[in-house]
């Protein structure tokens, strides 16, 4: 819509001189400099366009239902931006867990009265097979 009101009004803003005028073979031509001494210039009027109420209206409908898909559009891709970072922060987390399960040393959580209870080997390995798999899974 508003290019089209630009477009209406370049025109009458821009007011280039146009000459017209016939060369010896009696061929015309227009031009922005009068090329031959009878060259006689010409006024252009700009063309406006009158629309009618139900084009408006049309015009209007497409404007709002532009403007509303643009807002879909940024409301997705804000959406898609939180899923990033909540994703990274979740890889981030998973490393840092997987990290934290140390090679051939002792690992024990705290349980209720805080007592440590001891993971096995077999505990171990399936918590980290567990944690790469996750890591997999999520961070690729």
């Amino acid at each position: 819509m508003r290019l089209l009101l630009c477009l209406l009004l370049v025109p009458g803003l821009v007011s280039a001189e146009i000459y017209r005028w016939t060369d010896a073979n009696g061929q015309v031509h227009f031009g922005q400099r009068p090329a031959a001494a009878g060259a006689e210039q010409i006024v252009v009027k700009p063309h406006v366009v009158e629309r009618d109420q139900s084009t408006r209206e049309r015009e209007e409908r497409a404007a709002r239902f532009y403007d509303a898909r643009r807002e879909e559009q940024a409301q997705a891709s804000a959406v898609a931006a939180e899923q990033q970072v909540k994703r990274a922060e979740e890889c981030r987390e998973l490393r840092k867990r997987l990290a934290s399960i140390p090679e051939g040393r002792s690992y024990y959580r705290t349980d209720a009265d805080g007592q440590r209870s001891y993971y096995s080997d077999e505990q171990l390995d399936t918590a980290r097979q567990q944690l790469q798999r996750q890591v997999s899974e999520r961070c690729s």
